[in-house]
Formats: structure tokens, sequence, C-alpha cells
């Protein structure tokens, strides 16, 4: 029999143990050891087990809890985390210092926003809330920890999906099986949101045909930030819209536009809604956490709009200027698009935005085809300010949407870059932090080499390093044994599985999601050279692989079986193994354990990849192309960089090229490195990488470094630039408006007439000389306040095309004319031109309208 419906029953708290509840419901704790170890003193293995004080309240018997309501010393260690919690809750922290230290200065014009608003389709915060595929989530969660630990003011926004993501397992075969276990909300560290009347809260947005989506709204509290998530599991809605937050990245195109326009649109509701009912401050700045949630612009658009005598353009500045747009794609296959007509069946009949055309939404999104709809065009032309999640990933996007911004070279697409980072106190193993001298919450160990407790030695951190791998030892042969019981096989025959791995054995880990360009399977491209480093007598290593493909991806699939395949054969598995089931609570015990963690997408189409960073907080050394964050990050010392075969156009060339320069690597100087011990069994060699990673990657690597960039050079200019397109109602969107109007009345007749350099003397030119540039500029009805003229000089080659460039500003000298001195940047073939810009001081950048005149 099958229930037709499930429900969450919880356990009846005594009065004396009430803060276990807020301790329970704010996940702070899984960052907070102190916290976990409150609740594991109540019934350790028990705790051991669940892993989730929640869960914990739910199943310990109520005649525990009465022992401990009367327990003195459990009570007073209770209030302790209780009291701890609230000052976490409301102590200033770095933003709250970083603001006021701002407000005291004298000739300060930077605004801090009130709040943020970070829209995202996932969250990984923790396997106790499902809610996370991979990368983007975790790296999601992360974000909202470090802004809790940094109190910045953060509002986290996206759906809560009833089946979360597939559970992985695999069959007698090796194919990958999902699994979609339904997940109740109210047995999940949530909140529903209700009215003062205490009905639930619902958001609303219109669908074809009359109808309505609702959604209700779980809050989840991290730490000091709240998360909404929209769940349109509701009585009220049909059927299929029930379906909308059932599975994340599941169904075909018209579930998928669904999933966004909730999102985007219901999830700005839910903020507005959410703000108005606790009292907290209304968002400012809105961080699109790529773009899935991009119609949230509109939204905003729609805000403003209603009851005002505004114009879409004139409110569109406003809009822009505290819009975040974070692109994670490095190729123009992975980005959101929807067929036009798709599009228009959801916005066409004005009902989703009354207040805007649909001919406006429809060329937000407009691309090159023109049957198409673009999310990442839509959040470009949305927001003012863009960035990529690595330096690399920053030149590749800038490359890849350049066409938005015809004439201007690809370094100065505005597009820029803020390379991920990690939470450190999420994933550094607790005892690093404890050898370490982990006093500082942003980091979960100073990461400095071990100068917050003087005196750590080689052989102490050797020492924890093999404990960390003995643990990731006994979780593979527990996992093993768990995975070919469920793959159909007996206990009797699992013996073996109690052998497999070593604790002292060079370990390497490759976990991740399983697309084709992160090449699951590279370190198969020579089986026997595989066979050989696994099975060396004197120096082995053993490999932990894991990783889930997306369900409609065969081809990902075929490549999980293909190394499943491997690693059956009885003569390798003790040495290799595939875990299935990849997920949080699986990857800490493999960035701690690992000695080694392996990358190897084909670059550059690696965004970011933030897996390695994790293993570099635990001391794990990385080896990896040079992709993603490795590609600005690697320095020589602190890993291994693969070498790529760029320029070779065969895909299976490059790999077989790649493959062995992998096997190099790990037979002639890793594993030596490794194995060569001192007269105490200690690898000096290798230890000293290890501590260089801990010094130098340490504050790199960090989520707090990577929000502290966004509130530097994204929020805070978005807010500032905010305030000035809205205040006095929108007079400055207002007049970006018009001067935008402006522009396309004129600008198709601005022409550089002509231009003439000159300098003193009759020496020949040499580098540093000052030479006169003068041009003259047809305005064709503009201003010379509208424009800025500039001379742009640089190398050039045989196509006379400008590189190495800088650029000097023109100024006026009467009657149409401009000039300019400046000192020659450079020896050899040199080159300049004259170009026209758009000016206006609520613009970010000189490219942001895409418009110059050139020369």
């Amino acid at each position: 029999m099958r229930a037709v419906r499930r429900f969450t029953v919880h356990a009846r708290i005594p009065d004396q143990l009430a803060g276990l509840t807020a301790l329970a419901t704010n996940l702070r704790w899984t960052w907070h050891p102190p916290t976990r170890d409150l609740f594991a003193s109540m019934d350790d293995a028990l705790f051991r087990r669940v892993r989730d004080p929640l869960r914990m309240l739910t199943v310990i018997p109520a005649r525990k809890l009465e022992e401990l309501a009367s327990d003195a010393g459990f009570l007073a260690r209770t209030r302790d985390a209780v009291d701890d919690l609230e000052r976490y809750l409301s102590e200033p922290r770095w933003y709250q210092r970083r603001a006021a230290e701002d407000a005291g200065t004298t000739d300060h014009d930077e605004r801090f926003p009130s709040a943020v608003a970070y829209f995202s389709m996932e969250f990984g915060v923790h396997e106790a809330l499902p809610n996370y595929s991979g990368g983007l989530g975790v790296l999601a969660g992360d974000h909202l920890k470090a802004a809790s630990d940094l109190g910045v003011p953060v509002v986290g926004v996206g759906p809560l999906y009833r089946a979360g993501y597939f559970r992985q397992s695999l069959s007698l075969d090796g194919w990958q099986i999902e699994h979609y276990p339904v997940i109740d909300p109210s047995g999940l560290p949530l909140e529903l949101l209700t009215e003062p009347s205490g009905e639930p809260v619902l958001v609303r947005v219109a669908m074809p045909g009359g109808r309505e989506l609702q959604a209700q709204i779980w809050e989840a509290r991290v730490g000091r930030v709240p998360l909404l998530l929209l769940d349109t599991d509701v009585e009220g809605n049909d059927e299929d819209l029930r379906g909308v937050t059932d599975r994340l990245y599941g169904g075909d195109a018209d579930h998928r536009i669904r999933q966004e326009i909730l999102a985007g649109i219901g999830g700005m509701r839910a903020v507005r809604r959410y703000c108005e009912l606790t009292g907290h401050p209304q968002p400012e700045v809105f961080h699109t956490n790529e773009g899935h949630a991009g119609f949230l612009g509109l939204e905003r658009a729609r805000e403003i709009l209603k009851g005002s005598d505004l114009s879409f353009d004139d409110v569109l500045s406003a809009v822009r200027a505290g819009t975040v747009f974070t692109t994670h794609t490095p190729v123009s296959a992975g980005i959101d698009r929807f067929p036009v007509d798709l599009v228009q069946h959801y916005f066409g009949d004005g009902r989703l935005l009354p207040e805007i055309d649909p001919r406006r939404v429809l060329a937000l999104g407009a691309e090159d085809n023109p049957n198409m709809f673009n999310m990442a065009h839509m959040g470009l032309r949305l927001a003012q300010r863009a960035n990529g999640v690595s330096a690399l990933h920053g030149r590749v996007s800038r490359r890849m949407f350049g066409k938005l911004w015809p004439g201007f070279d690809t370094e100065e697409v505005p597009v820029r870059s803020v390379t991920n980072g990690v939470h450190g106190p999420t994933w550094v193993a607790r005892e690093m932090s404890a050898l370490l001298g982990g006093s500082d919450e942003e980091w979960g160990h100073d990461g400095d080499g071990g100068s917050g407790k003087a005196g750590v030695t080689d052989e102490e951190l050797w020492a924890l390093r093999r404990e960390l791998r003995g643990n990731l030892v006994a979780e593979v042969r527990r996992r093993a044994r768990d995975a070919w019981l469920q793959r159909g096989a007996s206990a009797l025959e699992l013996g073996w599985t109690e052998r497999i791995f070593n604790p002292d054995v060079l370990t390497v880990g490759f976990a991740r999601r399983v697309p084709t360009y992160k090449r699951l399977t590279l370190m198969l491209r020579d089986p026997e050279r595989l066979r050989a480093l696994l099975l060396d007598e004197q120096r082995p290593i053993q490999f932990v692989v894991a990783g889930k493909s997306h369900p409609a991806d065969e081809g990902g699939k075929a490549l999980i079986q293909q190394i499943v395949r491997f690693v059956d054969d009885p003569e390798v598995r003790q040495r290799i193994v595939f875990l299935p089931d990849y997920g949080m609570s699986m990857a800490r015990y493999l960035y701690r354990g690992c000695d080694v963690w392996l990358n190897n997408p084909t670059r550059p189409l690696e965004a970011c990849g933030t897996s390695g960073m994790k293993a570099a907080l635990n001391g794990g050394l990385n080896l990896s192309t040079m992709d993603g964050w490795w590609d600005e990050y690697y320095d020589g010392s602190n890993g291994w960089a693969i070498p790529t075969a760029d320029g070779v156009t065969d895909p299976l060339q490059r790999d077989d090229l790649e493959a062995d320069a992998l096997y190099d690597l790990l037979g002639q100087q890793i594993a030596p490195l490794f194995y060569e011990r001192d007269a105490g069994g200690v690898p000096k060699g290798w230890m000293s990488m290890v501590w260089h990673t801990l010094r130098t990657l340490g504050p790199r690597v960090q989520a707090s470094r990577m929000v502290r960039e966004y509130v530097d050079s994204y929020y805070v200019p978005a807010a500032t630039t905010v305030a000035a397109a809205s205040d006095e109602h929108y007079a400055g969107s207002r007049s970006l408006a018009a001067y935008r109007t402006k522009l396309d009345l004129y600008w198709g007749r601005v022409r550089v007439l002509d231009t003439e350099l000159t300098y003193d003397g009759t020496d020949s030119l040499v580098v540093g000389k000052e030479v006169r540039v003068r041009a003259g500029i047809d305005l064709a009805g503009l201003d010379e306040s509208d424009v800025d003229v500039q001379v742009v000089v640089g190398r050039v080659g045989d196509t006379d095309d400008l590189h190495d460039v800088e650029t000097v500003p023109m100024w006026p000298s009467g009657r149409g004319g401009y000039e300019a001195t400046l000192r020659l940047p450079h020896a050899g073939a040199l080159g300049y031109t004259v170009r026209v810009l758009p000016k206006h001081p609520l613009l970010a950048g000189p490219a942001e309208l895409g418009k110059v005149v050139l020369a």
C-alpha cells in the first residue's frame, strides 16, 4: 500500500529545551561545530546516524528529552549555545563596520545597500535541505553562509523542489539509475511564511488561458540570511501547475520556462511580501546567479510603472542599475534559450506583466536566431553589472557575448569577473582547524600555515593527513559495499569490500557532475597505463571517483558505465572505486581525505570549478588542466598543471595527448614525491607543498573573499547608482532615458572627420616622447557634454588591428576640434585611432550602451 499523503509529526519538546528548536532550525549548525556537539551529546550514536539536529529532535525518545530537561549541565550548555547564536545574529560584523567607517568619512559618496536579494535556481546549504544538484547550488549555499558571517544583508530566493535532485544508484551492468525521493517540507529546517491571519502567504503569477500559478513560501534561516523557497504544490493549483516545482532541472521547455517565470517574477513578489510582513529592509540590489531568474528585472519594472506616469524606457535605467548578473556558462550551448513562440505564449496576453508591452520583453532576449529567446542576453540587457566566475571565464564570456557590444574590443566588453570561493568553516575538517588554530569564523582555520598555533610540525600535519585519509578509506569501504548490495550482490560475496584501499597509499579524488567536457574517463584513455599506476608495487595510487549525470544525458551515463566496468575488474578494484550518489555528505570525506584532487576538463570549458579549493583548504594538492580558478591560482608549487594540447582540433588526439601528460605527472612526479620519506617516515618535499598551499591558497579561495569583492565592486556601486537613478521620482533614470532617445536620434550621423598626429622637433619617435593628436568631430546635433572623445594608441600588426592599447581623453579645442597629448607607450610598430563614446553620469562604463564611432 502507498500513502495518499505524507506529513511530519514533530516531537513535543519540553519547555526547558525550547532553545534546541531555534538551534536546530537555523542552519548555522551546518558550519558551527559547538552546536553540532551539543546535539551529539544528547545521544552520540543517534546523531552520527541522522546528522541533522531537527531530525534528531523527531527521532530521539521522549523519555530521553525529559531526562535532558532536568540535566542542569545540559541546560546550561543549551543556554550558552542559544546566547551565542543570538549574538551571532545581532552583533555588528564586517559589513556593518565597513559601512560605519565609510559613513564616517567626509567625502564618501557610496551607498551601502540595506539589503541584497540573491536569486538562484538551487541552494546547496546541507544535505539536510536537499535543494541542489551540484556546483551552482553549492556555490549559492556558500555565498549565503559567507554573507551571513560577514553580516552582508542578503536574502536568498529560489524554488523548493518536492523531489529535490535525484538519488543515484547503479544497475548490475553499471548504468545510472535515478530515484526521486519525495520530501515533506514540514520535516525540513523550514518555516512556512504566513499572513497575520495564519493563512499561508501565496504569491501569484498569471498563466495563459486565464489561469494562475500560486506558490507558498518556505523560509530557511542560514545564519543571519533568510532563504525564501517557493513551492507550487498547493491546493488551488491545477495538477500540472502543482508540478512546476516538482524536480530540479526536470521537464521540457514549457516546464522550464514556468519554473523560471516563478523564480524571477514570483521570487520578486515573494521578497516584497516577506519584507512587508517581517519588517526586513526591502532590497535595493538584485543579484541573479545565472540567467534562470532573469525575469525578475521585468517584474521590478512593472512595480515602478504601476500607477506612475513613467515609460518603460524611463524605469529601465533604474532597473539595470540595481541588477547584478553572474554567468557561469563558458559555452553558448549551456545558455537557457526558449522558442520565441513559447515566450509569446506566456507574455503575449499582457496578464503576466500588464504594464509592459510583450514586444519589449521579446526584444530583451533577442539573439542572432530570430526564433529563439536568450535568457543570458536578457540578463545582460537588464543588468548594469555582469561578471564571470574566474579570470579566465571572464575573458571567455567577453568573447562569447561580444556581439552585444559591436565596435568594442573584447577586453572592453563590460563583463568582469569575481572568482568563486568556498565557505571554509563548512568544508574544512574540524581536526584541521584544531591543529592549525582555527579562530577565524570566516575561514575554518587561520590558513597561514600554522601561525595560528605556533610550532605545528610536518610530523603533526602528516599524521593528521593520514588520519583523514583513513576516514576516507573507511567511508569508501562502507559505500562500496552498500553500492554492490543495491546492484543486487549478496552480502556473503562482499567480504572483499572490507579490504579495498589502504590509508597509506597515495589517494587521488575525482568527483563532479558528468557532462562530457569534464572528461570523467580521460584517465581511461590508456587502461594499461592506469592499471600499472594502480598496481605499482613500490608506489601504488588509489582513485576515488564519483559523479552524477543529468537524467537526460545519455552520453554522460555512458561515461559512468565505462568507468564502472573498469573498476568492477577484480584485479584493480582494490585500488579504484566509483561511488554512486555523490553529494555533500560524501564530498566532505573526499575533500578532506584525498591527497590529490584531479580536475581535467577541456580548456576553457570549466567556468570555475570549486571542488579543488575545498581540497586545498584541507591540505590536498591540485592536479588540473589550466582552466577555471586554477588558471589564475596555480603558482608552480601548490600542485601540478596538466599541459593542454591547445590548437589540436581533433578532440580524440587532444584527449590522447593530455592523458599521456596526466599519466606522466602521476607516475614520474607525484607518486615519487609522495613516497620519498625521511627517517621518520614523513615526505618532506610533499609537506612543503602542502604548507605552501595552505599559506597561499587559504586566503584566496574563501567565499568570504568572494563576497567582499561583490560588496565592494558590485553591490555598493549598484546601490549608489540606484539611488542616483531613482531619487526625486526617478529623475536620474528619466534623464538617462531622454539621453538615450537623443542618442538614437543623432548618433548615426556622428563622424570623426579627420585626425592628425604631430610632435616637436625633427628627432625620430622614441618611447616616452610626447606627441599631439588632433581630430575633427561632427557631433551632428549632440553637445560636447554628451560624448567622450578618446585617442587610442597601441601596437599594430599586419592587419593594423590595435592591441596593448592605452586610451587618452581628448579635449575640445573649438569649432568641432579635439586635442590630446600622449606619451608613446611602446617601441616598434604603433598605430592610433580616435573614437567617440556616449557620456552620462549614470552609465557604469563607456561600453554600456554598445555605441561607438571610430575614425
